[in-house]
């Protein structure tokens, strides 16, 4: 069965829910959020964010009713018949986004075509879409839908009111908890990439003697993951992320957390409470990274780094140490924000410096000839005794 909604509200009710002021009617019925370009119905409820946007409303005058404006955006009287003023109007659009959504489409129940191990308990309100399988001892709670071809292995637990979209594969004994959303093609709970030569390797001679190749792997030895994956309520990973298993006990992903696409979470990792880790970032195996943490896109973790709670690594660094609470880092490697704005900004200035240096230079040249010259008149001008 599909599930879908439509909403229709008032001005008045959706001033409410984003804390916001009507000014006008609040009377008016709104059943969709668009863009100002979008317009295209009387019950669209238009985002005004920039000022630029208020000029689109002009070209669709004679359609448009409402908006929600940005505090501070002027509108010209008689363009609407009533809009919401909204303080911080990217908080306004997260929870109007969320009214006025239609979640994915999904099946109830169990669909026909899924496997689903006899031993496994499915709560009679979880959805079990078409070619999913749920493996032996798995637990689905109440309200929970996988949405199609997805994978739960042997005694993993998901909690209430979570969605696996479709391709998800959740590996065995991971614990997901509730009101977790894992997007398209997502793998949680693969084995760790942790292997081990059984003599010196080059790795290890390298780091012996500060960077010279000593030894050879003549043979790589793998060392299995037997823990887990742990993901807390309110996490939610992106598509195409993969979050590996620890070798003992868990890789574990606090609560609150977001993971965009692409991310490469390692074995063995704790990631705290409501972080945002973006695109294409790669943590390496045993780092503990702290509270709130921002990792912006492209960022790469060495193994075995702490990073302290609310710090922000910036796009494309390279973290190859600790990273102290409260930190700005950017760069390869990772050093504090200021320091390496401070660098980029002299290393701009070095053609002028050069100039200078080399009409100082030229000068420096030219006063030691004169010096030259002045002294030989001298000399020349001196008696002999």
């Amino acid at each position: 069965m599909t599930q879908t909604r439509t909403q229709t509200r008032t001005l008045a009710e959706l001033a409410q829910a984003v804390q916001g002021t009507v000014v006008g009617d609040g009377s008016v019925n709104v059943t969709q959020l668009v863009h100002p370009r979008m317009i295209g119905a009387a019950t669209d409820l238009a985002l005004i964010i920039d000022p630029g946007a208020v000029q689109l409303l002009h070209l669709h005058k004679d359609t448009i009713q409402a908006a929600v404006v940005a505090e501070g955006i002027p509108v010209p009287d008689g363009l609407l018949k009533g809009y919401i003023t909204v303080p911080r109007p990217r908080v306004a659009l997260a929870v109007l986004l969320n009214i006025f959504n239609t979640p994915p489409h999904h099946y109830s129940g169990i669909h026909p075509t899924a496997v689903v191990d006899e031993s496994a308990q499915v709560h009679p309100s979880a959805a079990v879409g078409p070619f999913c399988t749920v493996g032996p001892k798995a637990a689905i709670d109440e309200n929970t839908a996988l949405i199609s071809h997805v994978s739960v292995g042997a005694g993993v637990k998901i909690g209430k009111n979570s969605l696996m979209h479709p391709g998800v594969r959740l590996g065995d004994r991971v614990m997901v908890g509730n009101r977790v959303t894992i997007h398209h093609n997502a793998s949680i709970g693969a084995d760790g990439f942790s292997y081990v030569t059984p003599e010196k390797g080059s790795i290890e001679s390298a780091r012996e003697s500060g960077g010279k190749i000593e030894a050879t792997n003549a043979e790589i030895v793998k060392i299995n993951s037997i823990g887990t994956v742990i993901l807390e309520d309110d996490v939610e990973v992106g598509a195409c992320a993969t979050i590996d298993r620890a070798n003992l006990g868990a890789t574990h992903i606090k609560k609150g957390t977001k993971i965009d696409n692409l991310v490469m979470i390692g074995h063995n990792n704790t990631v705290g409470e409501n972080c945002l880790i973006v695109s294409q970032v790669g943590v390496s195996g045993s780092c503990n990274i702290g509270d709130r943490v921002v990792l912006a896109g492209q960022v790469g973790i060495k193994d075995h780094v702490t990073i302290g709670d609310d710090a922000i690594v910036m796009a494309k660094a390279g973290v190859m140490d600790n990273i102290e609470p409260k930190s700005i880092v950017v760069g390869q490697p990772a050093r504090p924000q200021r320091e390496v704005f401070q660098q980029v900004a002299l290393i701009g200035k070095l053609s002028e410096m050069r100039k200078d240096l080399m009409s100082l230079k030229k000068r420096m040249a030219e006063l030691e000839a004169e010096l030259e010259k002045s002294g030989q008149e001298k000399s020349e001008k001196v008696t002999p005794v």
